[in-house]
């Protein structure tokens, strides 16, 4: 719903960053510009006029002239200010000194009630209360049906004495549900009323009977956050007319412009208490106006994701799986698709990652990542015989054929996943083992490669024993090469076996060392092989050629 909004701003910042100062020029433009992105976002008019005027008080004050990096401290400035206008902190349910208590929730037509009388009443399932949920919305055919759906999806009971579509008095339906709950020891009563128009004044005389007959802790204004400014002015009469204590804003995962979210606390002083941001029960949570401001302004909103973490996974589950990625080869393709399974839960992957900091500015990349890619990633993992998961490096050209047609996705599809999970099983076992640089244990590995090398067989350091730069054995080879380069070099040493230092000395006497450790030698285009045995090397720098015997003038040129 932020996305326009937060494009802009990220857009207008970026242009700040990088100055060492900001004149009063660059923060009268950059205010103009966060005040067009507000109502462009359909921010209220007087909201937008008070949020402007603080933050240019603040930005043109000594907080910013005296700061190391202004253009970061505009951003806090921004951010202090965005959360101000939400609310400030967040606000929680206030609950009865003696149960049950009391949920009233009211609003426009058509504006999520019902839902989210059942997301709520999950949500207090899940926190350790015990909610009854009562239909009081007798008018919109089969509302009394819906509510009972969605309660019998959430666990949670359903107190419908009457049967709805126009049959029943709402009045008594809510005075006898807290007689259902304390006789069922429910500590929590969530009454879902009828959708009402501001205008409509039966509507509202009823709500204000439901209010008087039930006494309400908490009275809850269920707002569509994609009405717009329209949002304010409803909100405004039923705080007239029936009064509430706190906001509730539906359909945040919508694509409009969301002011209404930024209007709604400073205009009717009441403070926006929870979110709902999708169709499903488990889409809904508190809402923090700190939080909200880091995602508007592409900061992250790392807590939640922690949080939602911390109620999907299983402790045990997540420490066992630490073990294994620490371990390297004790992480096999069957905790792969565990760990797939665990971030599903988690939700939609594009949530998750527009959670983390510098998502706007990568959200055309993101928005290529689909929860079927995970999907086609755990299909062709459970194609695999449980043998091939364990060890994936058996399976041939013909097993990928087959575990391909299994998932019903191409060779090639097969072969990136394997390769992608070797490439990532090796680096794993080099970050535990202090294979990277600068993890700890790299010393230690460096030492153990130094001293496996020296053990090897082949005599000194040089070579082979008695062998020279350039000798030629019976098969016509050089003397130690084995066909090639040496098959392993140990880590640190700039690329040269044997363990040379970064940086060559100026010449070495009689060219390049005789041999490389183990009977190997080290061949350089235009060695000895190509300029005849015993030959000096051609084309070397002049550092490293040896001297030349009756060499005179310019270097390559044989001696008249």
């Amino acid at each position: 719903m932020f996305e326009t909004l937060s494009d802009r701003l990220t857009q207008v910042f970026s242009t700040l960053r990088g100055r060492g100062r900001l004149s009063a020029a660059d923060i009268d433009a950059t205010c103009r510009e966060i005040r067009i992105a507000l109502l462009e976002a359909d921010v209220a008019l007087p909201v937008v006029r008070a949020f402007i005027a603080h933050v240019k008080e603040r930005a043109s004050g000594e907080e910013v002239s005296a700061a190391l990096n202004p253009a970061q401290q505009v951003i806090k400035i921004v951010n202090e200010e965005l959360i101000a206008i939400l609310g400030g902190e967040t606000r929680r349910l206030r609950f009865a000194k003696v149960p049950p208590t009391v949920l009233m929730l009211a609003g426009l037509q058509g504006s999520g009630k019902t839902t989210l009388a059942a997301k709520l009443a999950l949500w207090l399932r899940e926190q350790g209360n015990t909610p009854l949920l009562v239909a009081a919305d007798l008018q919109r055919p089969n509302a009394v049906q819906q509510l009972q759906v969605l309660g019998e999806r959430a666990s949670v009971p359903v107190f419908a004495p009457f049967p709805g579509n126009g049959v029943g008095d709402p009045v008594e339906a809510a005075r006898r549900s807290l007689d259902e709950a304390r006789h069922r020891l429910h500590n929590i009563v969530v009454i879902d009323t009828a959708g009402r128009l501001g205008i409509d004044e039966e509507m509202m005389n009823q709500a204000i009977a439901i209010r008087d007959a039930v006494d309400p802790d908490e009275i809850l204004f269920v707002v569509d956050a994609m009405i717009g400014q329209d949002a304010v002015i409803t909100a405004q009469a039923f705080l007239d007319g029936v009064g509430y204590d706190g906001v509730v804003l539906t359909k945040l995962d919508g694509d409009a412009r969301g002011g209404a979210a930024l209007s709604i606390a400073q205009l009717t002083g009441r403070p926006v208490m929870f979110a709902s941001s999708g169709e499903k029960l488990e889409d809904f949570d508190l809402f923090h106006p700190d939080r909200m401001a880091s995602r508007i302004l592409d900061l992250g909103d790392l807590l939640t994701l922690i949080e939602q973490a911390e109620r999907t996974f299983d402790e045990d589950q997540a420490t066992a799986m630490a073990g294994k990625l620490a371990s390297g080869e004790g992480f096999t393709l069957e905790d792969f698709v565990e760990q797939l399974a665990m971030v599903r839960k988690l939700g939609p992957i594009g949530n998750l990652l527009g959670m983390l900091p510098g998502a706007a500015q990568n959200r055309e990349a993101l928005s290529q990542v689909s929860d079927k890619d995970l999907d086609r990633a755990a299909a062709i993992v459970n194609s695999m015989t449980p043998e091939e998961r364990r060890n994936p490096k058996i399976i041939n050209g013909s097993r990928r054929a087959r575990v391909a047609a299994g998932a019903g996705v191409t060779v090639g599809e097969v072969n990136n996943l394997i390769v992608r999970f070797l490439e990532g099983q090796k680096m794993m076992r080099q970050m535990m083992g202090g294979g990277m640089p600068g993890m700890p244990g790299m010393r230690r590995a460096q030492k153990g490669a130094k001293q496996k090398a020296k053990k090897k067989k082949g005599g000194r350091p040089g070579g082979a024993p008695g062998g020279k730069p350039g000798s030629r054995p019976a098969g016509g080879k050089p003397a130690g090469t084995g066909g090639g380069t040496p098959d392993t070099l140990p880590g640190g040493t700039g690329g040269f076996a044997g363990g040379l230092p970064g940086g060559m000395p100026g010449g070495l006497p009689g060219g390049l060392p005789g041999g490389l450790p183990g009977g190997r030698t080290f061949r350089l285009p235009g060695s000895p092989q190509q300029g005849g045995p015993g030959g000096p090397p051609q084309n070397l720098p002049p550092g490293l050629r040896g001297p030349l015997p009756n060499r005179r003038g310019r270097s390559g040129k044989k001696g008249r």
